[in-house]
């Protein structure tokens, strides 16, 4: 099937009122699992790589990128590519070539303005390469070993007026209503229901990343446990 864009995806969740769901992969085996996952559930599906990844794979995107899109073309449902968490120009600008047709910019360890003007230009470019853009008011809490936030904590919620504003700003042809999808982060943990809620509220885009980790190396572990150790080398 031909490599599904983000704008495609999220428009058709919408029509049916549901979400679609992006997973973060880091290896060939992420990417083959989420596919498989999605067909077996006849479901679209987002493989997001974030510049963490990028940053494990030795600086390099193309090398899973590329994977990501065989495994896409060769998938029997829509499969999209979105890039995450991207706080490097030049990185972002990478996106195009590589077969993302979205892009999560983050500028959100900026001060309020700071990180609204960093957003407006890379939205700009983005508009004009003809891709989606996703940003981010506030952080994601727990990250690089930083203990997460207490939910009621301030900055561990987007503020919905400081949200109106952002995206007034970036936006200007909005006025007074956020009329852009929005996004889940950090969905692992939630229970079923409570994401059910999330996506009945208007939620258009579940990130999912943790739980997948989890269960990879849950199973791992149960494979390798009956494993008897090799024998000692004389």
């Amino acid at each position: 099937m031909p490599l599904a864009t983000t704008g495609d995806l999220i428009g058709r969740g919408a029509a049916e009122r549901s979400a679609v769901a992006a997973f973060n992969v880091i290896t060939l085996e992420h990417v083959e699992a989420v596919v498989a996952g999605a067909e077996s559930v006849r479901r679209p599906v987002l493989l997001q790589v974030s510049e963490n990844a990028v940053k494990y794979r030795y600086g390099r995107l193309l090398p899973l990128a590329r994977a990501a899109v065989a495994a896409a073309e060769a998938a029997v449902v829509p499969v999209a590519l979105h890039l995450d968490h991207v706080q490097s120009d030049g990185l972002l600008r990478q996106a195009p070539d590589a077969g993302f047709s979205s892009v999560m910019y983050d500028a959100a360890r900026l001060p309020y303005a700071e990180n609204l003007a960093a957003t407006r230009a890379a939205a700009d470019w983005a508009h004009s390469q003809g891709l989606w853009i996703e940003a981010e008011l506030g952080e994601v809490s727990g990250k690089d070993g930083a203990p997460p936030l207490d939910a009621h904590a301030p900055g561990a919620r987007t503020d919905p007026a400081e949200a109106r504003a952002f995206v007034h700003d970036l936006l200007r042809e909005l006025s007074g209503a956020l009329d852009v999808p929005l996004v889940l982060h950090g969905s692992s943990g939630d229970p079923d229901g409570e994401l059910a809620a999330a996506v009945a509220g208007g939620i258009a885009k579940v990130n999912v990343g943790t739980a997948l980790n989890m269960a990879m190396t849950g199973a791992i572990r149960e494979h390798l446990a009956p494993v008897p150790p090799p024998p000692a080398i004389p």
